[in-house]
């Protein structure tokens, strides 16, 4: 799943999607692909992509169905997009925006209510993880989310994302995000929903894609910059 952020173009986008399509073509067999653009760009990836290999989705939703919420973007008007996943909790929406776990779980329940895939995302900063908190932090980040029915809850995908490692060129290694993606599965079991996808993300890129996969609980990526180039994209998936 690449995540582009505030990236983008029509004429970069048309350029990128042309050559995921042209590799991906209409069939992927062993992976979802999936980009998470901008909100202006949905109608532009659902035109392009929409007989392709490569699904879409969002980067955020409100938790209102509608009103007076300027600026906001609700899961209905994801649908009319034909968006099937749209990223939650995201720690740059938590950091810069102020989310809260309550409001991550709002979120949650709209796109889940949509019939959309909601892509939780939890991680620890550099300060809790080397203060030995990564696993209480995950706890809290998702203790709402898991008192979801096990039906709801087994349709959500989690993200680990160890906010030390986004942007930074910091990856952790495979064997410190399989520790972490173990106890999300623990976590996801407990509740009954143990088949819940659980993606890393944090700089990955097409050097260490393999070798992350390789662990038993990482099921895929979301990729940040990497997602920006076709070549790198690529080759993540292939991985």
């Amino acid at each position: 799943m690449g995540n582009w952020k505030m990236n983008g173009s029509l004429a970069s986008n048309q350029q990128l999607l042309e050559q995921l399509i042209a590799s991906l073509g209409s069939a992927h067999s062993h992976s979802d692909v999936v980009v998470c653009a901008p909100y202006p760009y949905l109608a532009q990836l659902q035109q392009m992509l929409a007989n392709s290999a490569v699904e879409w989705g969002a980067q955020n939703l409100s938790a209102e169905p509608q009103g007076a919420f300027t600026g906001e973007v609700s899961a209905q008007m994801l649908n009319d997009f034909a968006c099937k996943w749209v990223l939650v909790g995201h720690s740059e929406r938590r950091a810069l925006y102020g989310e809260t776990d309550a409001d991550v779980l709002a979120k949650t329940q709209a796109a889940l209510d949509a019939g959309i895939t909601p892509v939780v995302c939890v991680g620890e900063t550099e300060s809790e993880q080397a203060a030995g908190q990564t696993e209480n932090v995950i706890l809290q980040q998702l203790q709402s989310i898991l008192k979801l029915d096990s039906a709801l809850l087994s349709r959500i995908v989690v993200a680990y994302e160890p906010v030390w490692a986004i942007g930074t060129g910091k990856s952790a290694t495979p064997e410190q995000a399989q520790a972490v993606h173990a106890y999300i599965r623990q976590l996801l079991a407990q509740h009954n929903a143990p088949k819940v996808r659980i993606l890393y993300g944090g700089s990955v890129n097409a050097a260490n894609a393999a070798d992350l996969f390789l662990m038993p609980d990482i099921d895929g990526a979301l990729v940040g910059g990497a997602s920006l180039q076709a070549a790198d994209f690529l080759s993540i998936a292939a991985a």
